[in-house]
């Protein structure tokens, strides 16, 4: 080989490494004048994952020559898909056609995974000229050609996927014919379908029998399937009511539903067998899912749903079949219908599979299911009209009685007392697991198996009812299965006498009852129980802590002790880790404190995270101390659950009894007061009762009784502090704080009420309150001093937070007192919106539509701040005053860090506890913007922010 040849090998080598998505020319597809339609679908050639810009030979023109273009694609999302035909004009005479690609073909749409329609092509770029003009069209995406004489154009079509279930090429007036006739045809069908399903219903309303519900609904199923095929419903709703492929799956799971629904109810299946009763219902349930599932993957609910199609129309051949050789009239006159379910069934399979395939195949299945319904309404219309003659008078007394007995699932007990010998129908003994006919023969024969405590009273039951010739036998007793477990039955039986007065037959029913007893075990238990951890409930824990100082009064060795054990942080761990993890933590310690008592103590669980002990064994104050020291590493060992190892500690409070007036729910609750007061402290810690405390408490009631008082009587004020530029040390806003000047107490400060405040029902009121009067502030400083650019700040509590009504509020004080929203700003801290982050950020972002700034307050002293200045609409960060004040060495790298954060995000900065000029200048130069702290002011009243204003400001608008 020469050097040329190795050089053309080389070139051919590079080209096929560097043009990798190149296409090969194609063969043109010749177009004539006489040519009304052709279909395109096999001569298209589909080119998957070829990336944005797709590059293809042309069809060689009338020179002979083949070009090669390049085609980009119209939308960032497009998946790089791409298909290419060329068309040839070989008429002499311009022809105008249209491209002609159809969203939805039931033919070749496959049962699983089902292709259900969707936009097929996004545009379509000729070889020459520009791309073409889509024509608007609800159920196909169109697009008109003008083909000059002689020419050969290729197309490029950017489709969405690889999957073009049909491209036609259709000359304007020929498909305007066919759409016309196929409208046409479409609206008799959906007619006839509405027609049927509003006389089905109206015949429910006259006939009210079970099944012409259930024929109604598959009607109006079919109606719902028919409105999706034909494009009704998007005419109706419009192209984006909802994704056309959600419409037509939740159809077929509703036309696979209604079948099952009236297969049952027709052939009324629970006659025949429970069992199909709870098979159909699981089966209904399950295509109910399908439902929601389709909302996510249509594709899915739709297999599905085809797949229950089918097997409900074999199913229902196998029953009327097996129905029919029993002579069941209804599964007679069901086979006609049920035919033609199998044939129309047989050609959706061709259809959907591709075997058949033209454009009739969809209106003709679609007209099939009208045929259905129109047939099973024949067949139902039968039974309601002309059935009633033949259902009154069919069974006799007894045979009602008979059937009434069987169908309720009970077992017939018959006492021959002449032969003594007890027959039951069922057998009984083969529920028991026992041999057939074990418990057959003489009534003796039941008492081996009685539980030990019955046997007594079942022979002294049958005694007294021979002995007696009258009256009834109704006994409940316990029968041991062959697993040594004991059933409940119940007895109801009543005496048959013979000519000389004598029984001679005992007969009734017996009644498996153990779930019915089971229930009422399980309902006394848990009513002195907890069903989680087995131990007494609080009820039971009082009951026996009252019943052991009845015994200390009497008892002089007897001294109770009650412990409350609370489980520190254990909510942060039930929200973290799930309910699961929560309910295994409790079970866990539950173990671990049982451990440590003796037979005469009690553990009690008093709710959720709270334990109660009544220590009997030691009375010792030493012993007792390191008694409680034991529960407290007892609850501190670590815990393993899902590889997470997971330490709590705990709050205990301690009480003895000392008091022979004291009551067992005194002395609980002077044990929860102790517990309260070691949480209070910070937890992880033993208190024991001091009487001190119960003041405590009775001062906190009456602190909240006066401070609601204060809230009605308007006695809260507010004072403002100022929030200034760094750069130039002039006042850019001020931050709302609220005072409350107690009439006995003096000034009492906000973090002392306000927690107060939170922990009862009128936290919304306060803040509201602060709301109302800032703004109202806000807008008199502004009447007075004329624009003014400053802003005020307001603390948001947890409370108002996930209340429903604070956007609502907010909304109506700022109309009311007419304040821009833009001048106040929302001040949060991480843990208010760690409460209840889903609802903190959906009230966020609405607060935010309205113009209000958004605050982050306290940043740095968390452990979570990051994640929420990311996850909520924030706008402002606070620095929180401990980062400011830190005298450390990695402070200014902390602080430049949050600027640069801040400065990157396009978010203000407010450095809290500035302590001098100096940090002042240094935070200036990092770049925080502003600053707040009593070096630049302290919290003034509303008449002195006026009169600051002024000072500030002489240049603005005055009275």
């Amino acid at each position: 080989m020469g050097p040329l040849g190795v050089c053309v090998r080389i070139l051919l080598f590079l080209a096929a490494l560097l043009l990798p998505s190149l296409a090969h020319a194609i063969e043109p597809v010749k177009i004539s004048r006489e040519d009304k339609a052709l279909d395109l679908t096999a001569i298209a050639e589909i080119y998957a994952n070829q990336g944005e810009a797709f590059q293809v030979s042309t069809a060689a023109g009338t020179d002979g020559i083949v070009r090669r273009i390049e085609v980009r694609a119209s939308s960032k999302n497009h998946n790089g898909d791409w298909a290419v035909f060329a068309l040839a004009n070989v008429s002499d005479e311009q022809l105008e056609r249209l491209i002609v690609a159809p969203h939805y073909r039931l033919v070749n749409s496959s049962i699983f995974w089902p292709d259900l329609g969707s936009d097929r092509i996004q545009s379509i770029t000729p070889s020459e000229g520009f791309a073409l003009d889509r024509v608007e069209n609800n159920d196909a995406d169109i697009f008109s050609i003008t083909l000059n004489p002689g020419a050969v154009i290729t197309f490029v079509a950017e489709i969405n996927s690889p999957n073009l279930p049909q491209l036609y090429l259709w000359e304007p007036e020929a498909y305007k014919d066919t759409v016309n006739a196929f409208t046409l045809y479409r609206g008799i069908v959906l007619g006839i379908a509405g027609l049927l399903a509003v006389f089905l219903t109206n015949l429910f309303v006259i006939k009210g029998t079970s099944m012409l519900p259930a024929t109604a609904a598959l009607a109006w199923a079919v109606l719902g399937y028919i409105c999706v095929d034909f494009g009704f419903l998007e005419q109706l709703f419009g192209n984006n009511a909802l994704d056309e492929r959600v419409w037509r799956a939740g159809a077929e799971v509703a036309l696979a539903s209604g079948l099952v629904i009236f297969l049952f109810t027709y052939l009324n299946l629970s006659r025949w067998h429970a069992n199909l009763a709870y098979a159909t219902l699981a089966w209904v349930l399950g295509l109910g899912t399908l439902f929601g599932v389709a909302i996510y993957d249509p594709s899915i609910a739709a297999g599905i749903a085809r797949l229950s199609f089918a097997l409900t129309a074999i199913v229902g051949l196998v029953l009327i079949v097996f129905l029919g050789f029993r002579r069941y009239d209804r599964a007679i006159l069901l086979i006609p219908s049920w035919i033609v379910i199998l044939v129309w069934l047989f050609g959706a399979w061709l259809a959907v599979t591709g075997e058949l395939d033209n454009d009739i195949v969809q209106p003709a299945l679609a007209f099939g299911l009208v045929l259905i319904v129109l047939l099973i309404a024949f067949t139902v219309m039968q039974h309601a009209f002309a059935g009633g003659a033949y259902q009154q008078g069919l069974f006799s007394d007894l045979e009602r009685q008979s059937l009434a007995l069987t169908g309720s699932g009970d077992t017939i007990f018959d006492w021959d007392v002449a032969r003594d010998r007890v027959t039951t129908i069922p057998d009984i003994a083969q529920r028991l697991g026992a041999l057939p006919g074990t418990l057959h023969g003489p009534a003796r024969n039941w008492l081996p198996r009685l539980h030990p405590d019955d046997r007594d009273r079942f022979r002294a039951t049958l005694d007294i009812l021979l002995a007696q010739k009258r009256g009834r036998l109704c006994h409940d007793f316990r029968l041991r299965a062959e697993d040594g477990q004991y059933h409940w039955l119940s007895i109801r039986a009543r005496p048959v006498l013979a000519g000389n007065g004598e029984i001679s037959r005992c007969v009734g029913i017996v009644e498996d009852v153990t779930e019915q007893k089971n229930i009422i075990d399980r309902l006394l238990n848990d009513a002195l129980n907890d069903n989680l951890t087995g131990l007494p409930n609080r009820q039971l824990f009082l009951d026996r802590l009252q019943s052991l100082l009845s015994l200390a009064a009497h008892d002089e060795n007897m001294r109770p002790t009650v412990l409350t054990i609370d489980i520190d942080r254990y909510k942060q761990v039930n929200d973290s880790l799930g309910i699961a993890a929560g309910d295994n933590i409790l079970i866990a310690l539950t173990r671990r404190l049982r451990r440590l008592l003796l037979p005469q103590d009690t553990l009690g669980r008093l709710s959720g995270d709270e334990f109660g002990i009544v220590l009997v064994s030691e009375t010792d104050p030493a012993r007792i101390a390191d008694f409680a020291d034991a529960v407290a590493k007892a609850v501190s060992m670590p815990i393993n659950f899902a590889n997470q190892e997971i330490i709590l500690t705990s709050s205990i409070g301690i009480v003895s009894w000392t008091d022979q007036t004291t009551t067992g729910e005194g002395m609980l609750n002077d044990a929860e007061l102790a517990m309260y007061r070691a949480k209070k402290s910070g937890g992880d810690r033993v208190e024991p009762f001091q009487p001190a405390f119960r003041m405590a408490v009775s001062d906190r009631l009456q602190l909240e009784s006066d401070l609601r008082r204060a809230i009605e009587r308007k006695e809260l004020s507010m004072v403002y502090q100022p929030i200034v530029r760094l750069e130039d040390a002039e006042i850019a806003g001020f931050e709302a704080l609220m005072r409350w000047d107690h009439p006995k107490r003096g000034n009492i400060p906000a973090s002392e009420f306000i927690p107060l405040a939170e922990s009862s029902s009128f936290i919304s009121d306060l803040g509201l309150f602060a709301l109302e009067r800032a703004t109202s502030d806000l807008s008199g400083w502004l009447a007075q001093t004329g624009e003014v650019p400053f802003f005020v700040s307001v603390n948001l509590s947890s409370a108002q937070l996930i209340n429903s009504s604070l956007v609502d509020d907010f909304r109506r004080v700022m109309a009311r007192t007419d304040t821009e929203p833009s001048r106040i700003k929302l001040e949060l801290t991480e843990t208010v919106v760690m409460e209840n982050p889903e609802q903190s950020r959906l009230v966020l972002e609405k607060l935010r539509e309205l113009g209000v700034g958004l605050a982050l307050d306290d940043f740095g002293a968390g452990f979570s701040s990051l994640g929420y200045i990311t996850r909520f609409p924030f706008d402002t960060i606070k620095i929180d005053r401990t980062l400011v004040r830190d005298k450390s060495e990695k402070r200014d790298v902390l602080l430049r860090s949050i600027i640069s954060m801040a400065s990157e995000l396009e978010m203000t900065l407010v450095a809290e506890g500035i302590e001098s000029e100096e940090d002042a200048i240094k935070l200036g130069e990092m770049g925080c913007q502003f600053g707040q702290s009593f070096y630049f002011g302290p919290p003034i009243g509303a008449d002195s922010v006026l009169r600051m204003l002024k000072e500030r400001f002489p240049l603005m608008k005055r009275n």
